[in-house]
């Protein structure tokens, strides 16, 4: 579809800037805090606002990219990147994110605006739920069992079982320090860019593929992932920004939210321990599943598979956006509060030790030199 879709992008209000911005600020919160780019939160968010779904993917995937520069660096520095294995999984990254983009178009060719509009957000939706909905709870077993005594860390099982194929080549990754398939890395990559040319969610293949496929590292997946979602976010920019699909208002808006956020997530996966950082995902994962799986019945009726009242159709946005927030607004603090008690912690340990030094220092003169 060569037309350009400027018609499908919604009025801009400052109620709705605002909002905006407010999601771009959680997104980078959680970005820095999980590797992921905070899609699975902002993308059904600007949906609830009225951003038809692919243009909420594309504008999305666009900001990825801006940010996720900021949030490799900060990550490189605290020594969480293995450019290697991201590099292997960006090469076909690009390919399913190719791919993603031709179903879009493909969804939203056909009808009138409403009806492909309903249809894009219908087929995001699904996409969505089925996909996240297993991560998070397979994440969520996983910290059950680990929690009980059955398990020190992550699930290993998948990359026991893949090690017995012995699929050659097989890479070292220095930093991540695993042995991998290529055929797996470049798998997952696929994987990974497809989902974040649909959903703008390639992170939560991207993550729990490093740690529970690759054996790497929760806080080197969220550095590794951030720094493939350069990759990622750059070449989905340009395939979308060709189709028209791209809001710069949108883009402008979630950037200059995800700034400052990004930088208090990267912080807290220092001081945060790994299982909390992984409760924390699964949680927020689910409770996006649920905003998105309320909305659903809306789409339905819309393209007149489901016969029911439009009027109801508000207040399934309104439950939508309720959790949503809640998930956000609960992670946001969640992170924040434990950000801020171990950086006060660490101010009263330098300071008790500081005062040790001095009271030394000041003490009882020596005897030989009196």
């Amino acid at each position: 579809m060569n037309e350009i879709l400027g018609h499908q992008f919604i009025e801009m209000t400052w109620s709705i800037a605002l909002q905006v911005m407010f999601l771009g600020f959680i997104g980078g919160m959680l970005s820095g805090f999980i590797g992921s780019g905070g899609a699975f939160f902002m993308t059904p968010g600007m949906m609830n606002l009225g951003v038809v779904g692919n243009v909420a993917v594309a504008s999305n995937i666009t900001h990825k990219f801006g940010k996720a520069l900021i949030g490799s660096r900060k990550h490189a520095e605290l020594g969480n990147v293995d450019k290697k294995l991201s590099v292997f999984m960006a090469i076909t990254g690009a390919i399913g994110i190719q791919l993603a983009a031709w179903l879009m178009d493909l969804m939203s060719g056909g009808g009138d605006a409403q009806e492909g509009g309903a249809g894009v957000d219908l087929y995001i939706s699904i996409v969505f739920v089925v996909v996240l909905s297993m991560v998070s709870l397979s994440m969520l077993k996983d910290i059950m069992n680990t929690r009980s005594g059955n398990g020190s860390g992550p699930s290993t099982k998948i990359v026991d079982f893949l090690s017995r194929f012995n699929l050659h080549p097989i890479i070292h990754f220095q930093v991540a320090d695993v042995r991998v398939s290529l055929w797996v890395v470049l798998f997952c990559g696929l994987a990974t860019g497809y989902l974040a040319g649909t959903i703008g969610v390639g992170g939560f293949i991207g993550v729990p593929a490093m740690i529970y496929v690759f054996g790497v590292s929760a806080s080197v997946a969220a550095g590794s992932e951030l720094f493939l979602a350069q990759f990622n976010g750059a070449f989905g920019a340009l395939t979308y920004a060709f189709k028209g699909m791209v809001d710069l208002r949108l883009v402008l808006l979630l950037f200059s939210g995800s700034l400052f956020g990004i930088y208090i997530g990267a912080y807290g996966t220092k001081v945060v321990k790994e299982i909390f950082i992984r409760m924390v995902t699964a949680l927020i994962i689910l409770l996006c599943v649920l905003s998105r799986l309320v909305n659903i019945p809306t789409y339905l009726q819309q393209l007149g598979y489901l016969d029911m009242d439009p009027s109801y159709n508000p207040y399934f946005n309104l439950a939508s956006k309720a959790l949503l927030y809640a998930s956000g607004i609960t992670g946001g603090a969640l992170i924040l509060f434990f950000v801020l008690k171990a950086y006060f912690q660490r101010r009263k340990i330098q300071t008790s030790l500081t005062t040790g030094v001095s009271s030394k220092q000041s003490g009882p003169i020596p005897e030989s030199s009196v």
